[in-house]
């Protein structure tokens, strides 16, 4: 069992300011990184709680009763986000997703989802508007999300043993109340619905095969995940790393899959599907995907910038240190100057933590103060 690393700094309090730059950088739909990398892909948290105590995520040695949340008026307003997201779109971006913490926790989030869904690219397509949640409140709440405008749902299940998902959320939830939410999401039409399954080698890879049985042919599409070095709290030791690979096998030795081509550019997930008898794949079956941030880096494609829930942007997921717009946006900054601050940001990043892990001195990694994950969203 690896130690737990305490931080002695609190990283959401350590930010750079946001570039002004001279020469005002309009928005044009595209805009590139470094590495030509497109901005398309908005996350954003709504919130740094969440009801569960996930050991990779918000250990509960760390994030305690007495844990220093951010006070309600740090967080961005909803009108804030709705700003800061429409200038992100006119620079590109097509796909919003709400994280947390977990997001449905952020009282009257239907108001901030009625917003969103409202915007429009600058070729006047809707956008790709979407939810990660751990799905304890989801039954009480599918419809409301749907009827504000809400597309689609992403569900956190680490397993369906019981004893297993409740050990792994460490409140005691049961396993069957966010089944239910996920049944209640798609019978509302929230979809298509995926999936998430955090895969630790000896905690719960045991549950891969009846995860697999169970979605399979349902019209949910379950996407294994490597555990992570997220953070700087959850202990993480390569030993626990279950590589995708693996994860693939298993599923194989059970039902024939069949290699499929990538939905969307960017995309995290490596896409199998279910064969037929005929040795093809049968979308009745549906698919299963493989998110291999650990062994088989995806950074050269990744086209996602993370905003945190009091005005940050991050540029990785395992990044330190982000951007402050909730300054400029409560500083009077016109949004043509935020707009402009938004590209210079996207226009220097050259990130990419997952390529270039294995290379790096184990002290280096270990040491790292990444930001968690509980504060920016998966």
């Amino acid at each position: 069992m690896s130690e737990r690393v305490i931080p002695l700094v609190d990283q959401r309090i350590t930010a750079l300011r946001a570039p002004r730059p001279a020469v005002p950088i309009a928005p044009s739909g595209r805009v590139l990184d470094r590495l030509q990398r497109p901005l398309r892909d908005l996350r954003i948290s709504v919130t740094d709680r969440c009801n569960f105590r996930c050991s990779y995520c918000m250990p509960k040695e760390v994030f305690g009763k007495d844990y220093p949340y951010l006070p309600h008026a740090a967080l961005l307003t909803f009108e804030e986000i709705t700003r800061l997201a429409r200038l992100f779109v006119a620079h590109g971006v097509r796909k919003i997703r709400l994280t947390g913490g977990e997001p449905l926790l952020r009282k009257n989030l239907e108001r901030l989802i009625e917003q969103l869904a409202a915007l429009r690219t600058p070729d006047g397509a809707e956008l790709d508007l979407t939810l990660t949640t751990n799905g304890s409140l989801l039954k009480r709440k599918a419809r409301l999300l749907r009827d504000a405008g809400l597309r689609r749902v992403t569900v956190s299940l680490d397993g369906l043993d019981d004893a297993v998902f409740q050990r792994m959320n460490d409140v005691g939830f049961p396993v069957g109340e966010v089944l239910d939410g996920i049944a209640e999401a798609q019978a509302v039409g929230l979809g298509p619905i995926k999936v998430n399954m955090v895969v630790k080698r000896g905690t719960n890879d045991d549950q891969i095969l009846p995860m697999a049985r169970h979605f399979r042919g349902t019209g949910i599409v379950l996407r294994f995940i490597e555990y992570m070095d997220v953070g700087a709290t959850n202990g993480w030791c390569m030993d626990e790393v279950l590589p995708s690979a693996e994860a693939l096998a298993r599923v194989q030795r059970e039902f024939p899959l069949v290699p499929l081509e990538p939905s969307a550019p960017g995309e995290t997930a490596e896409r199998w599907g279910y064969a037929g008898p005929d040795g093809r794949h049968d979308p009745a079956l549906g698919e299963v995907g493989f998110i291999s941030s650990v062994t088989q880096a995806f950074c050269r494609d990744c086209n996602r910038a993370r905003l945190s829930t009091e005005g940050k942007v991050y540029l990785c997921l395992f990044a330190d240190r982000g951007y402050d717009l909730r300054e400029l946006l409560r500083g009077g900054a016109s949004d043509d100057e935020i707009a402009a601050s938004i590209a210079a940001i996207w226009q220097g990043r050259a990130d990419r933590y997952s390529e270039l892990r294995a290379s790096l001195p184990p002290e280096t990694r270990q040491s790292a103060r990444r930001i968690e994950m509980s504060y920016i969203g998966g």
